[in-house]
């Protein structure tokens, strides 16, 4: 009998006893820096003279690991696996494939502070955002076990005298999972094993910011019992391999999380038919977000500010969730943009991995690029009352950045930042706050902060995002709570997470019985 599913507790770092434990984990993985990482091919282990090289944004002359990179040919050899290992995988039970994930849930949860420590030292995340990224890979392996034992018993259908009708579902094939750097082992996870525990064999190419975790979660699954040739580590340079994986014949289906410009082109390329394939591919995609808090004029403001806080700046507003937009009724925009400013003067910013801060450094020196240019754009565009400093020399740091008095159609309100920058517009009443929100490309999550019921059941069906939160940030989604995915360029609205995401990677058959 399997239990019900319950979300993996986060860690209480106020305990010293948690901190001791996660300490000793930072040291273990200290030890295990700049080693050499292979591809994972049919169950080889293939070291290439090609390298990415992972290091900790925050120490950026530390080198985390260095993972061998995929070529085109490799890519060939991992579909042919794929393909042989697709007859047998298909046909294992579903049971069995989802005890799998269960047996790969209770590694990693052994595992805990060892994989955050990866986190901190290979995406630059401080130890609360780490602990938490590992819980959720955790949720996803329990979740989607249970989910695939539900869609295993099909569904009822309607009879006939002397006829039988059935429903199941079938996995499609061989696919190719793309997954983003921000959250290296849960969505890394996700988008691996729901496709994997639904019958069919997975390529994944992971981000080259993050790859070492990547291959610490390829260790994991197959200790757990993925057979040969089912799950395929296939790094590499996306120039060189990106659009190859995207366009085989011999991928059903691609996975992918990240950028809107790079989601567009996998959607496009996708729907070219390719020579030799019989199939149409099938494209899931969450592509990230513009995200807005709606504070009403009737709120609780404390509570609108701590919420702001926390979504604009936990991980650096690395998420593709994080609040960048906060639109304020003009009545209590003053006072909410002053309680933002206080509790922002209370983050933490420095080295994860030498200390239990609030934020550590961004990804790497593109992102911290991009992120000052916005900065200056900002600063154009509005008024910085706080912070935005950036210090490049040691780690990729960039500061918490607050702009107010911002016109809502100005590029720091319409373009994704991805960074930890905020700014502050507001509005005469409930319509303009709401027709603000909406206002963007993207439709991902958005919270609304009020005690008005007659705004928030408006901003229920009128707030055009796939997640939205009522008195409360707009991160952090818990899988089997809150399914995840958007609206818009937001993507393909997956709802990772959820009680219909497994069906993205199965086809649905009817087979009917005359007697």
């Amino acid at each position: 009998m399997v239990l019900p599913f319950k979300h993996e507790p986060l860690t209480d770092f106020n305990q010293p006893e948690n901190v001791q434990a996660f300490q000793a984990a930072l040291e273990k993985v200290r030890a295990e820096l700049g080693k050499e990482y292979p591809l994972v091919i049919n169950g080889e282990r293939i070291f290439t003279e090609d390298k990415l090289v992972s290091v900790n944004p925050a120490n950026k002359e530390q080198v985390v690991g260095k993972v061998s990179k995929a070529s085109k040919e490799l890519v060939d050899k991992a579909f042919e696996g794929a393909n042989e290992a697709f007859r047998s995988w298909r046909k294992m039970a579903p049971e069995a494939r989802a005890n799998v994930l269960f047996k790969a849930a209770a590694i990693a949860r052994r595992r805990k502070h060892e994989l955050s420590a990866w986190l901190v030292f290979d995406a630059g995340k401080p130890w609360s955002q780490a602990d938490g990224d590992t819980a959720e890979g955790i949720d996803f392996l329990e979740y989607y076990g249970r989910q695939m034992l539900e869609l295993a018993k099909g569904q009822e259908m309607e009879q006939r005298e002397n006829e039988h009708n059935t429903y199941f579902y079938q996995p499609m094939g061989p696919g190719v999972t793309i997954p983003p750097w921000n959250f290296a082992f849960a969505i890394v996870c996700g988008t691996t094993v729901a496709p994997l525990v639904a019958g069919n064999p997975v390529l994944l190419k992971p981000s080259e910011s993050t790859p070492v975790i990547a291959y610490k979660l390829v260790e994991i699954l197959e200790e757990a019992g993925v057979p040969k040739g089912v799950l395929q580590f296939v790094p590499g340079d996306p120039a060189e391999i990106g659009d190859y994986l995207v366009d085989h014949p011999s991928a059903h289906w691609i996975n992918f999380t990240g950028s809107k410009a790079t989601g567009l082109r996998i959607y496009e390329r996708a729907a070219k038919v390719q020579k030799d394939q019989h199939f149409l591919k099938r494209v899931v995609a969450e592509m990230g977000g513009k995200d807005t808090i709606i504070v009403d004029k009737e709120a609780d403001l404390d509570l609108a500010a701590d919420a702001i806080v926390q979504s604009a700046f936990g991980f650096s507003g690395q998420k593709c969730s994080a609040c960048s937009r906060a639109v304020v009724h003009e009545d209590v925009y003053e006072e909410v943009l002053e309680k933002a400013i206080a509790l922002a003067k209370n983050v933490t910013v420095g080295d994860p991995s030498e200390e239990n801060v609030y934020m550590g450094a961004v990804i790497n020196e593109k992102q911290f690029n991009k992120i000052k240019s916005y900065i200056e754009i900002g600063k154009e565009e509005g008024e910085l009352v706080f912070g935005g400093e950036t210090d490049g020399e040691k780690g990729f740091f960039v500061y918490p950045a607050i702009f107010k008095d911002v016109n809502p159609k100005a590029r720091i309100m319409q373009e994704e930042i991805f960074g930890p920058v905020v700014a502050f517009a507001k509005g005469k009443d409930f319509d303009e706050l709401l027709e603000i929100a909406n206002n963007t490309e993207y439709g991902l999550t958005g919270a609304v902060i009020s005690k008005n019921r007659e705004h928030l059941e408006r901003a229920r069906y009128e707030f055009h995002v796939g997640n939205l939160y009522f008195n409360r940030g707009c991160t952090a989604a818990v899988v089997g709570y809150q399914p995840f995915g958007g609206f818009k360029m937001s993507g393909t609205d997956s709802k990772a997470g959820g009680p219909d995401y497994l069906k993205l990677f199965m086809e649905a058959k009817s087979v009917s019985e005359m007697f």
